[in-house]
């Protein structure tokens, strides 16, 4: 899969994704933050799914119908913890994904919201 990591997400799973065969871009690679908007667009221009801690990508999905490729969202997951949720998320639900799912994980709870 093609991921486009925020940068708040964090560089070490941005690093497992890629350790295990996927294709990322981790947005501390690339520059200066260009903003929620910018971020969510290049992902879409760029057909990549989305994985952030930030429940901004969210909101501009649903209230503002901006077009996505999916997004994995991870608010208050420790740092500790997300290379884990993430594996499981790709385990279970790596299909929904490629069709462009939301999915939140968070609070012990995993929810989906398909196209």
């Amino acid at each position: 899969m093609r991921f486009l990591v925020d940068r708040c997400a964090g560089r070490r799973l941005a690093q497992w994704l890629r350790d295990i065969g996927h294709d990322v871009v981790d947005a501390q690679e690339v520059g200066p933050d260009p903003g929620d908007q910018a971020l969510l667009e290049q992902a879409a221009k760029d057909k990549r799914v989305l994985v952030t801690i930030d429940s901004d990508f969210g909101e501009l999905i649903h209230l503002h119908d901006m077009p996505h490729s999916g997004l994995v969202r991870l608010p208050d997951v420790p740092a500790s913890q997300r290379i884990g949720l993430m594996q499981q998320v790709l385990d279970k639900h790596e299909t929904a994904l490629e069709a462009g799912a939301i999915v939140t994980v968070g609070r012990g709870r995993l929810r989906i919201s398909r196209r």
